[in-house]
């Protein structure tokens, strides 16, 4: 378990019209597994495929054919509840969910509900103010998806795109323990943290390889802590699910929006009725898709064609002991190793490609200086031509060196600037750049000092001033600056003009 020493922080409350109200909110997210091939047959899961170009015979569901399971993808699902500190069921087993999909051809679902792969777990999640709340996981299952159903290609017709059916999918289920909408979002975004350090989900919402279903309940100040008191959810209120979200603000603005409508509904006299909806984010409101079904209206059973999963407990061990390092210990890390502030190493570790780039850059190197260059310059340019940092077009070899010619005082900090602009759009060795184009800062003290003796003696009335008010004589440094092209030391001009001018 995490040592929780953060504060708490104050769950969400919205005014109705006649009480205060409480969230309470739990996640059911659906994390596709990053594997070659489906969790059933070999078919590629390569996204972007021609349609149904990725489907094996199992996946049409073609009579006779037999699932074979893909052992990649059981790896990738203990390694999954190993970075989540979770227990790992050595045994596990398969169910068919009974429901009308139109896009799985074999009619129902290969799930888990009874015997799932990964049991209990937990989530730091940090609010960025200091704060953090501990989210308890209850289980992860594997499951197969669902193919895709277009219906924008024809008036009348609707068409099916079966690449993705089969592909594995872990369903990482929460505990209500979340109590508003912005946690809800860095609940998502920590655990799509976590799993991409693991190399088990890419995390792409956007091509539908994470989404969440959302359940969303209100509650009268007090009833959660006697549900945490009691584990009985009769404290808490009937809980609505909002299907399939896709993107942290529209995840956000769904739970604002139904917890509304059920303070509505419920300080009007009347009940929320358990069910399934959706959120339409131009109208800003949920609406009905279906009434909820309780598990045994799914009519699970174990599936047939496949026997319980049996692992060991050496190569759980074996899978523990090759973990990459997570984001919450390599945060520490940088801290501690590097000098960091907390943001500046959240900021540093918030993509695991950010985190790598950085310790590249550091290695050997004044850590503040090179978080710095990093979060400033190159995170900010990038920002600004809308990149991430696979798309930089400086190296880290190259900030480097940029860093280096800072530390051993060849450039100033506003050379560096310009140099940096120079790599960032040009590309070539910074040394070189530097000595090729004269950029080198002026250490000779003679010449910085020749260059404030003909400025003190073309202004005598600004001399005297500056004796006066030695804030002044910031003005000096600026004309001597001005005289060397930018290219003085300004250590040592500062060092000069107060010598010379006795401030």
């Amino acid at each position: 378990m995490l040592d929780l020493t953060y504060e708490m922080p104050k769950p969400k409350t919205i005014a109705g019209a006649k009480h205060d109200w409480e969230l309470v909110i739990g996640m059911e997210v659906h994390a596709q597994v990053s594997s070659n091939a489906k969790l059933f047959s070999g078919a590629s899961t390569k996204f972007g495929a021609e349609p149904n170009a990725n489907v094996a015979f199992v996946d049409a569901a073609m009579p006779g054919m037999l699932p074979v399971i893909n052992e990649y993808c059981v790896e990738q699902a203990v390694r999954t509840g190993l970075g989540l500190k979770a227990d790992i069921n050595l045994k596990s087993a398969f169910d068919r969910k009974n429901y009308f999909y139109p896009d799985l051809p074999q009619g129902y679902q290969i799930s888990q509900l009874y015997h799932p792969i990964v049991g209990e777990g937990e989530v730091l999640v940090e609010m960025g103010d200091g704060t953090a709340r501990m989210v308890r996981i209850e289980r992860i299952h594997m499951e197969q998806d669902a193919g895709k159903s277009i219906h924008d290609m024809d008036p009348h017709m609707s068409f099916v795109d079966l690449n993705r059916t089969g592909v594995c999918l872990m369903e990482i289920v929460s505990r209500p323990d979340i109590r508003g909408p912005e946690e809800a979002a860095a609940y998502i975004a920590k655990l799509r943290q976590i799993m991409r350090y693991l190399g088990t989900c890419d995390g792409n919402m956007q091509n539908g390889n994470l989404r969440a279903d959302v359940n969303v309940s209100i509650c009268l100040p007090g009833s959660y802590e006697k549900y945490q008191e009691t584990q009985d959810f009769s404290h808490l209120g009937t809980r609505c699910e909002i299907k399939n979200m896709n993107s942290m603000r529209f995840i956000q603005q769904a739970i604002e929006v139904e917890a509304r409508r059920q303070i509505a509904i419920v300080e009007g006299g009347g009940q929320v009725e358990q069910e399934t909806r959706l959120y339409d984010p131009d109208k800003g409101e949920t609406r009905s898709m279906r009434s909820k079904e309780e598990a045994h209206d799914y009519r699970y059973f174990p599936d047939p064609d496949l026997l319980p999963l049996e692992i060991e407990q050496a190569w759980v061990d074996d899978i523990a002991a090759k973990l990459p390092e997570l984001p919450d210990d390599k945060k520490a890390r940088f801290i501690n190793e590097f000098g960091l502030t907390d943001y500046d190493a959240s900021v540093l570790t918030a993509e695991v490609e950010s985190a790598a780039y950085f310790e590249e850059v550091a290695k050997g190197r004044n850590g503040k200086l090179a978080a710095n260059w990093v979060i400033n310059e190159l995170f900010g340019r990038l920002k600004k031509e809308d990149h991430d940092i696979t798309d930089s077009p400086v190296s880290p070899a190259q900030l480097g060196a940029i860093i280096d010619l800072i530390s051993s005082d060849a450039i100033s900090g506003k050379i560096a600037k310009d140099l940096f602009e120079i790599v960032y759009t040009e590309g070539g060795d910074p040394a070189k750049i530097v000595e090729d184009r004269g950029m080198k800062q002026v250490t000779d003290t003679g010449a910085i000092e020749a260059a404030l003796d003909e400025i003190i003696a073309a202004n005598p009335a600004q001399v005297e001033k500056a004796k006066v008010n030695p804030k002044l004589a910031g003005w000096f440094v600026g004309q001597v600056m001005k005289a060397t092209g930018g290219k003085a030391n300004p250590k040592a001009v500062n060092e000069l003009v107060g010598k010379k001018l006795g401030s």
